[in-house]
């Protein structure tokens, strides 16, 4: 099979002639239809997120088709040749975690193309059944990015949704990739006001096209005065940052009300002074990291209702690093896929 292979930090992915893998006691063999390219494969390629092995193969936003099962893996309700979306977020499958539905926090080094192999390629090993939902009806090319840039965005929104009762304000930093699934998710889930921030204008306009009601560019010197009074005294009930840079951080910060909650799922490194007096009283900070197996299964279910709008570009896998450079300057305005 080919597959796209990041040998060494700050280098290009080679395409490389590679035996198809053989699954194992338990596992699955997955023949790719699409594998969505997401910022963290970009920050391993730099070097900013560390801890992947090289030579490997990346890829966590995968979906395609059962090619074979390994030895004990058959007869759990998948059969040879279904459409199937891949839940990357593996664990071990017996620590506290992963028994309570939470597999994606067990070890980030288990996840699909992060220690094993990933789905950069045309086949691929999924570790179970387990981490398998049936597509059902959906083209598993455009339902790959829903496992991680609909999934995040899904998990991140749940968290917010206790705090957003009527007449609350809701802020979104980053329309990119992710965001533009929190805007949809937010405007389904929630009755809360929603503002938008982004500094490039055709994500702002994007926004306003899948519901925001405001939107904000952060670089205007009033910024945060068009903020306020909107949220007026109370703040914002909720602020979800998927930038994650000091300036998005700081922003949210000082936007967030009183008992309200600060949700950061943007990787970019950025941080903000943490004191009793940093946050208006009560506010909570915390992180968010993808999702759950089950709330994947609730995004694919939004899906099939027809009321996710996804913004997606198809790329063959020769094309890997034309997409990582695009996706580096910025040029790609929802998700692109790779198609092997």
């Amino acid at each position: 099979m080919k597959a796209a292979r990041l040998n060494e930090v700050g280098a290009d992915f080679v395409l490389e002639e590679m035996p198809v893998p053989v699954p194992g006691p338990g596992q699955v063999l997955i023949r790719i239809a699409g594998a969505g390219v997401c910022h963290s494969d970009l920050h391993i390629t730099t070097g900013e997120q560390q801890g992947v092995a090289l030579p490997h193969t990346l890829g966590h936003e995968n979906a395609g088709w059962i090619e074979a099962f390994g030895p004990g893996a058959e007869g759990q309700g998948f059969e040879v040749g279904d459409a199937v979306v891949v839940f990357g977020g593996w664990g071990c499958g017996h620590c506290r975690f992963c028994l309570g539905g939470k597999e994606q926090l067990c070890n980030v080094f288990l996840w699909g193309g992060m220690g094993p192999e990933g789905g950069f390629a045309e086949y691929m090993v999924v570790p179970s059944v387990r981490e398998l939902l049936s597509a059902d009806g959906l083209d598993p090319v455009t339902a790959a990015p829903l496992t991680d840039a609909a999934l995040t965005p899904y998990s991140a929104v749940k968290k917010t949704l206790p705090y957003l009762i009527p007449g609350t304000t809701a802020i979104l930093i980053g329309a990119g990739g992710l965001g533009q699934y929190g805007v949809q998710f937010l405007k389904l889930l929630s009755p809360a006001t929603l503002i938008v921030v982004d500094t490039d204008e055709h994500k702002r306009e994007h926004a306003r096209t899948l519901g925001a009601d405001i939107t904000i560019d952060p670089t205007d010197p009033d910024a945060a005065e068009q903020i306020r009074a909107v949220t007026g005294e109370d703040g914002a009930a909720a602020v979800i940052d998927f930038v994650g840079i000091d300036a998005t951080m700081a922003l949210g910060a000082s936007a967030v009300g009183r008992g309200g909650l600060f949700v950061l799922v943007g990787l970019a490194g950025g941080s903000f002074p943490f004191s009793f007096f940093s946050l208006p009283s009560e506010a909570a900070v915390m992180t968010s990291n993808w999702g759950t197996r089950n709330e994947l299964e609730e995004v694919l279910a939004l899906a099939r209702s027809g009321r996710l709008i996804s913004t997606i570009e198809q790329h063959p896998l020769e094309d890997i690093n034309e997409v990582f450079a695009r996706l580096a300057a910025g040029q790609i305005p929802g998700r692109a896929v790779l198609t092997p």
